[in-house]
C-alpha cells in the first residue's frame, strides 16, 4: 500500500514545484513524523482489538467499502494548494512564496515565515496519515502482535523513500495499479471479516495479493492509456 502514496508525493512536489535537491529533505522528515504518528495509532488499534473483538469486523467492512470507492472513483484532479492544510497554515503563520535553500523556516522583513518546503513537509505528513488509515488495519488482518504491526510498517515507511526515487519517475505508466490496490483492499477486509469463520493460508494470501499487483502493473503496461488529442 506504500506505492500508492507515491502518487500524491509526485503530485505534492509538482505543484509546490519543490526542486529535487530537496526532496529528500522533506521526505526525510515526513518519515520521522510518520514513524512517531503511526506508532499512536497502532498503539490505540492494538488497545480496541485487544478489548473489543468485534472491531476486527468493523475495520474489515472498513476496508472493503475503501476498496470498493477506490475501484469505482473516477481519478480526480487534486489540487494541493487548495488542501485545508494549506489554507490554515497561511491563514495563521506567515508563508514565504520562495525557497530559502533547504530551511523550512525563514524571515521576511525580520519575521519568521515557513518556506514552501514546509508546506509539502506538511502535506507529506498529513497524507501519511490518511493512508495509514487503510494501511494499519490491512496488517491487523495478518497479525494482531503490535511489535510486528509497528516493525512492519517501519520497514515500509523506511522503503518508501527510497521507493519514491526509483518509480517517482515512472508511475505514471501504471495507472492500473490504483484499481490492483483497490482489489487488494476488499481482499484483506473479506479476510478479516471471515477470520472465525474460516483463516486463509498465508500462502494463499501472498499468491492473491501478488497476483493482483504484479496483474495491474502487467496490464498497465500492456495497455498503456490513450492520448486524448485537443480537438
Amino acid at each position: 500500500l506504500s506505492i500508492d502514496n507515491i502518487f500524491v508525493f509526485v503530485l505534492i512536489f509538482t505543484t509546490l514545484g519543490v526542486p529535487a535537491m530537496y526532496q529528500h529533505r522533506v521526505l526525510f522528515w515526513g518519515i520521522v513524523s510518520a514513524l512517531v504518528l503511526r506508532g499512536a495509532m497502532i498503539a490505540a488499534g492494538s488497545v480496541l482489538i485487544e478489548r473489543f473483538h468485534w472491531i476486527i469486523y468493523v475495520f474489515g467492512a472498513f476496508l472493503i467499502v475503501t476498496g470498493i470507492k477506490m475501484a469505482v472513483q473516477k481519478a480526480r484532479t487534486i489540487d494541493p494548494e487548495a488542501s485545508v492544510v494549506v489554507r490554515l497554515a497561511r491563514r495563521f503563520v506567515p508563508v514565504s512564496a520562495h525557497y530559502d535553500g533547504q530551511r523550512f523556516i525563514t524571515r521576511i522583513d525580520g519575521r519568521r515565515a515557513i518556506t514552501p518546503l514546509f508546506l509539502a513537509l506538511l502535506l507529506v505528513e498529513v497524507t501519511d496519515v490518511i493512508f495509514a488509515v487503510d494501511s494499519i488495519p490491512a496488517i491487523f488482518a495478518i497479525t494482531t502482535d503490535p511489535f510486528i504491526v509497528y516493525t512492519s510498517n517501519v520497514m515500509a515507511i523506511l522503503g518508501l523513500r527510497s521507493l519514491y526515487f526509483l518509480l517517482a519517475g515512472v508511475v505514471h505508466k501504471f495507472h492500473l495499479l490504483k484499481l490492483g490496490l483497490a482489489l487488494v483492499l476488499v481482499f484483506v477486509g473479506a479476510k478479516m471479516v471471515a477470520v472465525d469463520v474460516y483463516k486463509v493460508p498465508t500462502a494463499v494470501s501472498l499468491l492473491v495479493i501478488t497476483a493482483l499487483i504484479g496483474g495491474s502493473v502487467v496490464a498497465s503496461l500492456a495497455f498503456p492509456p490513450r492520448e486524448t488529442t485537443p480537438a
